[in-house]
Parts: structure tokens; sequence; C-alpha cells
């Protein structure tokens, strides 16, 4: 029920009545939050009335103003507040790893409050994490008339000057902790400029110093003006160095370092602005609101896991997908030439994934046990990746990873509205084009392959080289209504989409840790393959370092999958479509092709299906994860789709095959 502006001031007043013989500043002030407070945190207007209330009762009454008043700056002044101005959106000097635990430790047992401390306070004004919501919502000016109207610019000069007081205590630990940050030897191995000049974060404490001194001075005027500049310069160094991580890579310490510098040095300048007006006679009205939302939201957030992960995992994700679209433009075709060379490729990789199938069916005739199933069939599937990759040919469903991260990159995640959707339904179709001729080159050559080999052992044995019954099982696995296919397939997808972040974060480790020149100062492997030889090797794991782990990672993967399955008690398998797609090849053999045409269309259309699966769940990962880390909200969705069905109805063979000119 919405009460009137009457009604909020009547209950305000009640407050202040009840409080006015005693003076427990921080029961006023959170009896105050509680009643300006909306019953859910979407109900901004409700806030505003209250708010509105309260500057009435406030303008109408001086004796609650001068309660009011007195109440905020006994908190300022008494209650050690120089703890809660230096804390940027809870962000602490520790480590990635180590604020997680704090975060999960402090959900599950909360922090004990200490109330001589204004920082533990606040968690006793905005005791919901939901407070941030309508805090953040009510407009700068309905907050600024708040502050008006309790009026500081009456209270005694004796606490206002302690309230600075600890403002400017709060910018000289904030200074010096921007310095030591300057110092760290990982901001200064990515720049190392700022040991050869006057570095900024060094340059910004001594401009701060002087400033201090001025402001004990009535001599010396105080500009804050060098002091920013430094600070400008500090941004733009650490923004230079998040540029540079594209070409020289990052860890998880520079990205919480860097995301630490940026917290300080912007909450530096929120106080130093601050501190500025008062010294002119100036209200702060606008940076005093500014600060008391984002001190709110560093409440409201402190134990926040998914803001954590979001803020720190964000560079990171960039750039992973960003290594991994430098590969997967090699999987996307322009033209003809580019969209044959796929396929040849493909068709290559097809004998290999034959050979690793009947690999995969002798191992599994051992009855081994699962531990050691899993180690010996992700070792198959992992080497022979690796195998593949080193023949320079295509695993199809290895694309869609790769393909996403490139489609991604073509977006500006600047402007929504700006997006260029046809540039993007283009690389849609090609991607598709290729996804299409990869997968039909896997399966052109894995079937015959598989029928080969199965051929063979019959001429040279006599015997088939899987039984009729292993036959109907493997016929069983790709039946896409009776067996857990799809369900499986889509596992394998997921596999596929780890594979990708764990390409793009190796080609990352391998750039930002210099790997290739420290190869090629290995002593023992300049004596043993030669300096000219040793450049070779460090040049070419520095190009595919990723790709090979990717490759032997989702070959694990796949490999231990069926084992999880086991140990956990769950139904967990993998269906990849090459290696279906062989696996049919082998049971046709093993059968005699004694089945109907229905059934092998049947058999065909599951292996299409198991295809389909693969691609859409690995596809749809590295896209969500691909633009999620460039910050875009596409919510074009369905325009998006309506040009893509435009598209596909004016030009379907575009999606099929490239035209004979470039695009």
């Amino acid at each position: 029920m919405k009460k009137t502006v009457t009604e909020n001031a009547n209950m305000i007043a009640q407050v202040f009545a009840q409080y006015s013989q005693d003076q427990r500043a921080p029961q006023l002030i959170s009896d105050l939050i509680a009643q300006i407070r909306p019953p859910k945190p979407d109900q901004t207007e409700i806030a505003v009335k209250a708010i509105h209330a309260l500057c009435y009762v406030l303008n109408t009454d001086v004796g609650k103003a001068r309660l009011l008043r007195e109440a905020i700056l006994q908190l300022l002044s008494e209650y050690k507040p120089i703890s809660l101005f230096v804390i940027a959106r809870h962000s602490v000097f520790t480590g990635f790893f180590v604020e997680m635990r704090r975060r999960i430790a402090h959900k599950i047992l909360p922090e004990a409050v200490d109330t001589s401390y204004l920082i533990d306070l606040f968690a006793l004004f905005f005791t919901k994490t939901t407070d941030e919501l309508w805090v953040s919502a009510v407009s700068d000016d309905v907050w600024a008339e708040l502050i008006a109207a309790i009026r500081f610019g009456v209270a005694g000069a004796d606490v206002t000057n302690v309230c600075q007081h600890n403002l400017l205590a709060a910018a000289q630990v904030l200074s010096y902790r921007i310095a030591a940050l300057g110092l760290e030897p990982e901001l200064l191995r990515n720049h190392p400029e700022l040991e050869q000049h006057s570095s900024p974060f060094i340059m910004q404490q001594a401009e701060l110093a002087e400033f201090l001194t001025a402001q004990s001075s009535v001599d010396v005027e105080a500009d804050i003006k060098h002091i920013v500049v430094m600070l400008d310069q500090c941004n733009e160094i650490v923004a230079k160095i998040r540029r540079n991580s594209a070409q020289v890579g990052t860890s998880i310490q520079l990205t919480q370092l860097l995301q630490r510098m940026l917290q300080q040095i912007a909450r530096l300048e929120t106080l130093l602005n601050i501190l500025d007006s008062l010294q002119q006679g100036v209200a702060p009205h606008t940076e005093i609101v500014q600060l008391f939302k984002a001190l709110v939201y560093s409440e409201c957030h402190k134990n926040d896991l998914h803001e954590h992960w979001q803020e720190n995992i964000e560079i990171m994700a960039l750039r992973v997908t960003e290594n991994a679209s430098r590969t997967g433009g090699h999987y996307i075709t322009e033209n003809r030439g580019e969209y044959f060379a796929l396929m040849r490729s493909a068709l290559g990789a097809g004998v290999i994934i034959g050979v690793m199938a009947m690999i995969k069916i002798m191992l599994g005739n051992q009855q081994l046990a699962p531990l050691t199933e899993a180690i010996v069939f992700s070792l198959n599937y992992g080497l022979g990746f690796i195998l593949i990759h080193i023949l320079h040919f295509t695993v199809a469903t290895k694309q869609p990873a790769m393909t996403a991260a490139t489609i991604a990159a073509s977006i500006d995640a600047a402007d929504a509205k700006s997006k260029e959707m046809d540039n993007l339904v283009a690389m849609i179709a090609k991607a598709m084009r290729s996804q299409f001729v990869a997968i039909f080159g896997n399966v052109l050559l894995a079937i015959p392959t598989a029928m080969l080999i199965a051929w063979t052992t019959l001429h040279f044995t006599g015997q088939h080289f899987i039984t009729d019954q292993k036959a109907h099982i493997l016929l069983t696995d790709i039946d896409p209504i009776h067996s857990g296919a799809l369900f499986y397939a889509a596992i394998a997808g997921v596999c596929l989409f780890l594979s990708g972040l764990i390409a793009g974060y190796h080609d990352n480790l391998a750039v930002y840790n210099k790997i290739p020149q420290r190869l090629r100062a290995v002593k023992w492997l300049q004596k043993l393959l030669g300096i000219s030889r040793l450049d070779r090797v460090a040049t070419y794991v520095e190009n595919n370092l990723g790709a090979l782990a990717g490759n032997f990672y989702f070959g694990c993967l796949l490999g231990a999958m069926s084992a999880i399955g086991i140990l956990f008690g769950l139904a967990f398998d993998i269906r990849h479509v090459a290696f279906s797609s062989a696996f049919l090849g082998f049971a046709l053999v093993g059968l005699d092709f004694m089945l109907s045409w229905q059934a092998i269309a049947f058999a065909l259309l599951g292996v299409a299906l198991i295809g389909f699966v693969n691609l859409a769940v690995s596809f749809g990962l590295a896209l969500y994860v691909a633009m999620k880390s460039r910050k875009v909200k596409f919510k074009q969705w369905r325009f998006l789709m309506k040009n893509l069905a435009s598209r596909l109805n004016q030009h379907p063979a575009e999606f099929v095959m490239p035209p004979k000119k470039p695009d």
C-alpha cells in the first residue's frame, strides 16, 4: 500500500521524536533509512516520495534538521570513517582466489560487527543486498535536495574541520596505495617505461603531499589540478596495458592488479573533488551523492561472487576469445578456393578418425578397468587430434569454438544500435557453409575408411572386425530416439566448447609468459637441436601451443567422460559426429549390409542429428562467452533472425557453397 507524503512525513516525525531526547546517531540513521526503503527494490517512486517527505520535515522543522545534521557529522567524525572512504567497491589487496574464498566464507558466516567503525555501521544501515538498486535508481537531484535540506553549511567549524581532516587522511591512504601498486613487478614488467621515466603513480603522491601542505598553510593556495593530471596519466597507462594484453597476453594477477588500480584512482579523484569544492566554499552535492551511491554499492556487493568473477574473468575471457578468433579465421571460407581446400583438409581428417575409431573399438574389447580405459581412450583421442592438427587437417566440430569468437569479434560492442547486421549475417552464412563442408569431408571418408578396415580384416582373417552383437550396439548408440545419443552429443558439444577456451588460454599463456623466448634460451636444447632448429621449434610452439593443448585436452575430455559417469553413477557418455559415422561404417560391414534401406537412412539421420547437436551446443556456448567478454548486450535477436531468414530466402546457395566470385 502506497503512502501519501503526509503519512510519510508523520512517520518520519515520529522517528525524530523517539530519538530527540537520546542522541544515538547510528540508530537514528538506521531507522530513517528503514523508513525510506521501499517494500520492493524496483519501487523507486515510493523511495522518492519518502525522501521528499523527509525533506519537507527538515525544511519545516529546524530542530529536526539540526538533529539529523549532528547525527551525520557525529558518524563522520567519531566513528572512524577512513576505512569506509578508502574501500572502492570492497576491493581488498589480496589475490583473486583469496578474495573468492573470503566472499564464500563471509556468505556462510558473516563478519563480526565493530560499531566503532563506520564501515561496519554501514552494514547495519543497509541490511539488504538489494538496497543498492533503489539507492542508485533515485536520481542525483533528489539526493542533492535532501543534502541541501540538512543544511550542513550552518554546522560548527570544529566538527566540519574534523570531517575534512578524515577525508584528507583517506585521500592520503589511497595515494600511498596507488603509489605502491605502481611499483608492483607485474606492472613494471608490462610497462617498463615506468622505470625509465618519472612514474605518475609516484608523482601523484608527491603532488598530494604538496596539496596537504598547502591545506595547512594560509599563504599557499592548494590546487588539485596537478594531482588530477597525474591520475589521468595513471589511467592512461592502465588502459594501454589492457590494450597491449591482446598482443602480449594477460594473467589473473595482472587483471586483478589493474582492476584494483582503476578502483582506487576513481575513489581518490572523488575525494579530491569533494575537498576542492569545500575549499572553494562550493557545496559538493553531486560528488557527495556519487560517493554515497558507490559506498552503498560496495556494501551490498561486498560478498557478491558473481560480480567478483565477472569483473576479473571478463578481460581474461576477452584475451582467450581473441586468441581463438585469430585461429577461427582459418575455419571460415571466403571463396571457392578456400572452400575446397577446407574440404580436402576435412577429408584427410576423416581417414585418421576412421583409424582412431578402429583403435577405440580394439581398446574397448580389452575389458580394462574404468580408470585405465579412460586413460587409454584419452590418449587415443588426444594424440589422434594432435596428429590431425600437425598434418593440417580439420575436424569439423573443432570449428564452432573458433568461428563463434570470430563472429563476436566482428560486432562493435560500443553501440547496439549501430551493429553491422548485414556483415554479421554474411559472417554467419560463411561459417555455416564452412561447417557444412567440413562435416561432409569428415563423414565422407570416415565411413569408407572404417568399411575398408573392416573389409580388410575380414579378407585376411576370415572374421569380422566386430561381432553382430557389437554392430547392433553401435547402431543403437547412434539411435536418436531410443538412446541418449543426442544428450551425449550435447556433452560432447560442451567438451568442444571447453577445448576452445583451453586453446585460447594456452595461446595467451605462450605469449604472456614468453615461452618461445624462454625455449630459445635453454642451453641443453641449443646443444641438442642447434640454434636454427630450436628457433623453428620455438616459433612452432608460439603459433601452435594453444591448438595442440586444445586438441589434446579435447581428447582427454572425450575419453574420460564415460569413466566420470561410472564414478558418479551418472548417464555420462559422448557422441561425436565423425566417430559415430565411422562406427556406422564398421557396423554395416559387421552385419554384411543386411539392413533395410530404411534402417540405413535412420542411422544416417542419427549421425546428422548428432553432428547438429555437437555444433549447436559448442557454437552457442562459445558465441555467448565471446559476446559476454566484449560486453555485448545484443537484444536484437529477432532482428537478426529476420535478416538471416531473408538472406536464406534470397541466397540459399550461399549457406552451402560460396559464390563464384569473392564476397
